[in-house]
């Protein structure tokens, strides 16, 4: 299966471990887009889920050049086991694509014709989104296949941002939901719900961010091993609520959903004790 990445910047340790995780799998991605690492969009988004200290934070350990022997460590250490590179981690998709063969294309907008000319010469079965621009449908047409994504959230009842703190406040279970990109937000062809069964275990929203994206990334290489296979399918979402879309949560609200998170622990060890 001839599969290409598509991500918000070669830092992204998400799509590095993910093309790490194809490749150990026997499909090396044929080439991978990225934006710009200083595109603005990104820039936002990141800003809205993680803060003005996190981003710097990354950004430091990103960008800065690392001096001597060193033991790296991942932002997310959930994707720790797939970025390991002896006793280095992979840093960027640049470093990924040198070791396990394959090209990295830069582009500024992931939809503009010449990135459309650059992915259909790579000519793809399927596409794996881990970030970027909202995608359009001259995009979407050209994998064989289709777009997945993988939603940190059950769709179609949480569509949008914020996927697994808008779960907290809508008592709706945490988990992830692989599926194909439409024109729509969130809304296309599902191949695979899956709840996350170690929400108890989460000590704060990062941490379950970061253990649903790591969750995520095993359950996207179970479809992609079953989209190759022929035993997996697509079907339609039945857009129950499909005009509710959830955005990136406001800080008052965040809190909120941190308190159902303790609580969501707090029961769980009680629970623990008494049996």
């Amino acid at each position: 299966m001839r599969i290409v990445v598509l991500c918000s910047s070669e830092y992204s340790e998400t799509a590095c471990a993910m093309a790490v995780r194809m490749a150990k799998l026997g499909h090396v991605p044929v080439g991978a887009l990225a934006l710009s690492t200083l595109d603005r969009g990104t820039l936002l988004r990141k800003l809205g889920q993680w803060g003005v200290e996190d981003v710097i934070r990354y950004a430091r350990a990103k960008l800065i050049p690392h001096r001597g022997h060193r033991q790296a460590q991942a932002r997310n250490p959930y994707l720790q086991p797939w970025l390991k590179h002896g006793e280095e981690i992979f840093r960027t998709l640049r470093e990924v694509a040198k070791f396990y063969g394959f090209s990295v294309a830069f582009c500024n907008d992931q939809n503009a014709p010449d990135s459309i000319a650059r992915l259909r010469e790579w000519s793809p079965d399927l596409i794996i989104f881990t970030g970027g621009n909202i995608l359009r449908k001259q995009l979407l047409e050209v994998p064989r296949l289709g777009v997945l994504n993988v939603h940190l959230g059950l769709l179609p009842e949480v569509r949008g941002m914020s996927s697994p703190e808008w779960s907290l406040l809508n008592h709706v279970p945490a988990g992830v939901t692989l599926h194909y990109v439409d024109a729509g937000i969130d809304t296309g062809p599902l191949l695979q719900r899956c709840e996350f069964p170690d929400v108890a275990e989460c000590e704060s929203l990062s941490d379950l961010r970061n253990r649903l994206l790591a969750f995520g990334l095993e359950k996207a290489a179970e479809v992609i091993a079953g989209l190759d296979q022929g035993t997996i399918s697509a079907s339609a979402q039945s857009h129950r609520d499909e005009d509710r879309q959830f955005f990136v949560m406001h800080e008052w609200l965040q809190a909120r959903a941190a308190e159902r998170l303790t609580k969501s622990r707090r029961a769980a060890v009680a629970g623990t004790v008494n049996g």
